[in-house]
């Protein structure tokens, strides 16, 4: 038995836990205050504060007068779909690179709405293979898109979406990028990738509220896109089209959730945008390799493949080491992980992102050392 005394759990200004997930995530108090006050969604004042959020979204992603930003209601699932089954013809074929969850869901998303897929599948440690995408598109004319994710976050794993998008180009192909747990963290040039489309949402590295979904859209396929989707509430090309006449939602908005995106943006200008959003995920990722890989962890991902987002451990090889336990500990020492996700490892994640920096990230190490000294586990540095 251990005579470890706990100390007080560990809070946010707020008195919450913090979220070591890829979101819903730790968000300050004024995102939070921001949501105190009732908007009328056809007020001036919202409609002119929605349009702010939607064009200082698209400037994020460098996309000038040849991208538009089309915010979608609900989670960041909403907008792939939207997405997927707005800008890709009923005629159309796409090739889907999967090396996790959310490419699998892109896959189900398309075969449900009766789209043609070719699938290049690769393991959820491993990034697409570039020769073998390029084989694909040579051996199979017929594909008019390509669907990427730019950090799986099943894994951790950030994969090549300009090599990618350079491919498309070489062939011809519309390209179409979930960047839902990068945007606003991890650099994007709409233009430069040669996107047709960039899904996110807003809550994840913009560090807003979960409700709403963007595709940041190149107007000329946005315009071409009229009489694909295979759903009302999820035509791109329709919410489009009803913001350039009335400026307003077809259905009603989450204005709590939109307002505090406003907010929140104005906190992500003020850190440096994505140079200082990323800087600081990147070194609470720095932070929370060294130390969990100090307390006997194993990564999943090697440096050069691992995103700043979220980190996959390996489960420790011990059998003290029990990680429901080890779950309840940790959220009751004030920090939130998740689960692993993986069929390749028995593993967990914690995520590096959210309104959290050095201070939150060396308190979930000591949480994390105090478990392992309550279940009796030893600390032996990880092995590569």
């Amino acid at each position: 038995m251990s005579h470890f005394k706990p100390a007080a759990p560990f809070e946010t200004e707020t008195g919450d836990p913090i979220l070591l997930t890829p979101g819903p995530l730790t968000t300050s108090r004024s995102v939070k205050a921001a949501m105190l006050h009732d908007w009328g969604s056809r007020d001036a004042n919202f409609v002119a504060t929605n349009k702010a959020v939607l064009a200082q979204l698209c400037e994020i992603a460098n996309g000038g007068e040849d991208f538009v930003t089309v915010p979608m209601q609900g989670s960041g699932t909403f907008a792939v779909e939207a997405m997927l089954t707005s800008l890709v013809p009923r005629k159309g074929k796409v090739l889907v690179l999967v090396n996790g969850a959310y490419g699998l869901r892109a896959k189900r998303i398309l075969d449900i709405a009766a789209r043609k897929t070719v699938v290049h599948q690769t393991a959820e440690d491993a990034p697409p293979d570039l020769k073998k995408i390029e084989a694909i598109l040579k051996r199979t004319p017929s594909i008019t898109h390509i669907f990427a994710v730019h950090c799986e976050t099943t894994s951790g794993i950030l994969n090549p979406v300009e090599e990618i998008g350079a491919l498309a180009a070489k062939y011809g192909k519309g390209y179409l990028i979930d960047s839902m747990s990068a945007f606003g963290a991890l650099p994007l040039d709409a233009r430069a990738v040669h996107a047709d489309a960039v899904a996110a949402s807003s809550n994840k590295c913009i560090e807003g509220v979960p409700g709403l979904g963007f595709v940041i859209c190149r107007r000329d396929v946005l315009a071409a896109s009229q009489g694909n989707a295979t759903t009302l509430v999820l035509d791109l090309h329709d919410q489009w089209s009803n913001f350039g006449k009335t400026g307003q939602y077809r259905f009603t908005p989450p204005t709590h959730v939109i307002v505090a995106l406003h907010q929140a943006l104005r906190e992500f200008a003020a850190e440096g945008g994505v140079s200082g959003r990323g800087g600081r995920y990147r070194e609470n990722c720095r932070i929370l390799l060294d130390g969990m890989t100090a307390l006997g962890f194993r990564p999943l991902l090697p440096e050069a493949l691992q995103a700043p987002i979220i980190v996959t451990f390996h489960m420790l090889d011990d059998p003290r080491f029990d990680f429901q336990r080890f779950y309840d500990g940790l959220k009751e020492r004030g920090f939130v992980i998740y689960p692993g996700k993986l069929t390749v490892a028995d593993s967990f994640r914690m995520g590096c992102i959210g309104r959290i920096g050095e201070r939150e990230m060396r308190g979930a190490l000591d949480a994390v050392r105090e478990m392992l000294e309550v279940m009796g586990v030893e600390a032996v540095p990880a092995q590569a």
